[in-house]
């Protein structure tokens, strides 16, 4: 037989086993590829000249070959295992190692370039559906054009053909090391199988369990003020960091056969036709597949913590906004008012105006703030801090002797934290005015223009503003001290008062809500839409590298199932207990990647947004979904190896 009758025997022969690699290497080049489209794509100039936007899609980009080199070669290496013995025998009949070589190098040619030929087609594709989702995030108006682009092209096919050679290289060792009667104990040999669980391991789970515990308790004290400097700050996420994927690789060497084994000895031995299938099974697999299972968690936990606080920050935007203009429109240059309202009324757009006065003080606020770091800049025993009169606020109606402080943001209460009560100092001319300080509020009154780096603003009674308002000292006021707040009445008409606004020569002074949640919705929209697709592309590698485990361990146990059915087992007995196998191999990882996410939003999502429940539990709802899939398909696999068994 010749070698071209030969490879294409072998070709024809394992196709359906190859079906899986062939999407892995096509779902990889598409991904791949329309990404960069995006990057050489001519709509891109829009978001990069407001965003730098193409600067990063091309970091994302070399991530993104990172991640798709790992899982190709990965499953590359799976496959090689799976068609070890067929290597073996044709060693066997007399093949030397170099043929054998050029047969599966041929193979793996026509396969990987055809599947490149593929993954760029559907890549071009969805690479316009892409362009649309991202537009639709940042709220760029620019028509999506479907761009073939031949820079995208070249790059794709330069990477890919990178990888290539990587995996030529791998299956050459594969074959160059490995002996005939290796090759055929390939598969059986490379999971670990002990009987009895010892001492060492037992602590070695306790300790996995006390690290992951320790790391959480660390990342909910990160911000609490009990880390005095940023060094010691930046020394505990360290600590986080390694406590949680050190333990949650003992985890899953120790901690997973220990429990399994408490359970195990509570039946005192005795376990049920599924426990067998599905327990005994995770027990003697888990410990050797603990550095995979530890990969696949850390970045399951990665993905999740990235992907919600990116959408903490993007769903947060208009709560920012309100924070940092509190109105429709702020305008702090008087002179730009009469402007801004005669355009107004120019284009017949109703609107309402609110003034409030503001001015600048000297204010000792040591006995009622406490400082999370040493090296935070404020001095708070004798600070400049905006003050407004009690008149500003409706309803509100506050004693001589008292002070209230209203516009307080979320960043700022990471570093300066306000007790419930204390006196307040404040510098007039005529001496200081001890006040009692009875709360604060979130609400803000005035733009961020008058406040001082996020600090919020003091609202006093009536009289006492007056009193400090006679003299203010002049080294610390501002421009303005007039805070005018303008609200459209029909909202509709909120986006032609904006091009009003926005086409008037505005001071800096100013500012627009409407404008600043475009511009916010432009950054965070593209920041969400790269950790978005990074994080997709995380979720499906590492549910299809689980995949292929479950394949590969399928493959490896089908003779049992032979066995199970000529004893009598029915199809159903043995699909529950691989329902049963796969909702702990899929479900231990993401479990606990979930817990692992949640403490890293939890410990700092306030420096990212305002609102911390929805769009987390939107995302896990989301990752959890998704991640399903994987652990449904492999049921179907088993399914149908379980079909094939007799």
């Amino acid at each position: 037989m010749s070698l071209r009758s030969l490879i294409w025997r072998s070709l024809k022969k394992n196709i359906k086993s190859y079906y899986l690699y062939i999407f892995a290497l096509v779902f990889s080049v598409a991904l791949y590829f329309s990404f960069v489209t995006l990057q050489y794509d001519p709509s891109m100039d829009i978001i990069e000249g407001t965003i730098k936007g193409e600067a990063s899609i091309r970091s994302a980009s070399i991530l993104l070959i990172a991640i798709v080199t790992i899982f190709l070669v990965y499953a590359n290496n799976i496959f090689m295992k799976r068609r070890s013995k067929e290597i073996a025998l044709y060693q066997l009949v007399g093949m030397n190692k170099s043929k054998v070589f050029t047969i599966l190098n041929t193979e793996n040619t026509l396969l990987y370039f055809g599947s490149l030929l593929a993954g760029i087609f559907v890549g071009f594709s969805f690479s316009k559906l892409l362009m649309l989702i991202l537009i639709r995030i940042t709220k760029v108006d620019n028509l999506a054009k479907l761009n073939f682009s031949s820079e995208a092209l070249i790059q794709t096919a330069a990477v890919f053909i990178g990888i290539f050679l990587i995996t030529m290289l791998f299956n050459y060792f594969f074959i160059k090391r490995k002996g005939i009667l290796e090759l055929f104990h390939t598969v059986s040999s490379t999971e670990m199988k002990t009987k009895k669980i010892s001492i060492w391991e037992i602590l070695i789970g306790l300790l996995g369990l006390l690290l992951i515990v320790t790391g959480y308790y660390v990342s909910s004290m990160l911000f609490d003020g009990d880390f005095a400097t940023i060094n010691a700050l930046f020394m505990a996420m360290i600590f986080i960091l390694a406590s949680v994927i050190f333990g949650t690789y003992f985890f899953y060497k120790g901690s997973i056969r220990f429990l399994f084994n408490l359970v195990r000895k509570k039946k005192n031995g005795y376990l049920n036709f599924r426990d067998v299938l599905s327990l005994s099974s995770i027990m003697f697999r888990m410990k050797s597949n603990a550095l995979l299972l530890t990969v696949i968690t850390t970045v399951s936990a990665l993905s999740i913590g990235l992907l919600a606080l990116s959408y903490i920050a993007y769903y947060s935007v208009e709560k920012q906004a309100e924070m940092n203009v509190a109105a429709d429109f702020a305008v702090a240059n008087e002179k730009d008012v009469s402007l801004f309202e005669e355009a107004l009324q120019e284009k017949k757009i109703g609107f309402e105006e609110k003034k409030v006065k503001v001015i600048q003080v000297y204010a000792d606020l040591e006995e009622i703030t406490v400082k999370s770091f040493e090296e935070v800049n404020y001095s708070t025993d004798y600070m400049p801090m905006p003050v407004v009169s009690e008149a500003a606020i409706d309803g509100l109606n506050l004693k001589p002797d008292e002070i209230k402080f209203t516009g307080y943001s979320d960043i700022m209460a990471t570093f300066i934290q306000f007790k419930d009560s204390g006196k307040v100092q404040l510098e007039s001319p005529e001496g200081r005015i001890p006040l009692t300080y009875i709360g604060i509020d979130r609400k803000p009154i005035v733009s961020s223009y008058f406040t001082s780096g996020g600090m919020p603003v003091m609202i006093v009674d009536e009289s006492v503003f007056e009193m400090l308002a006679k003299q203010p000292d002049p080294s610390i006021q501002l421009e303005s001290t007039v805070h005018t707040g303008i609200t459209i009445k029909n909202e509709a008409n909120l986006e032609k008062a904006n091009a009003v606004f926005m086409d008037m020569t505005m001071s800096d002074m100013n500012a627009s809500r409407y404008q600043f949640i475009m511009e916010q919705k432009n950054i965070m929209g593209l920041l969400f839409f790269v950790v978005a697709f990074l994080g997709l592309t995380f979720l499906i590698t590492s549910g299809c590298i689980l995949y292929f485990k479950q394949m590969d361990e399928g493959e490896e146990e089908l003779p049992n199932y032979t066995i199970l059915r000529k004893l009598g087992f029915t199809e159903g007995d043995l699909l529950k207990g691989v329902i049963a196998k796969q909702i702990f191999n899929f479900g231990i990882p993401l479990v606990i990647g979930l817990c692992h996410g949640y403490f890293a939003i939890q410990s700092g999502w306030f420096l990212f947004g305002t609102e911390l429940w929805a769009p987390m539990l939107i995302v896990m709802v989301l990752y959890t979904g998704l991640y399903s899939i994987f652990g449904v398909l492999s049921v179907l696999y088993y399914r149908k190896l379980i079909k094939r068994a007799l």
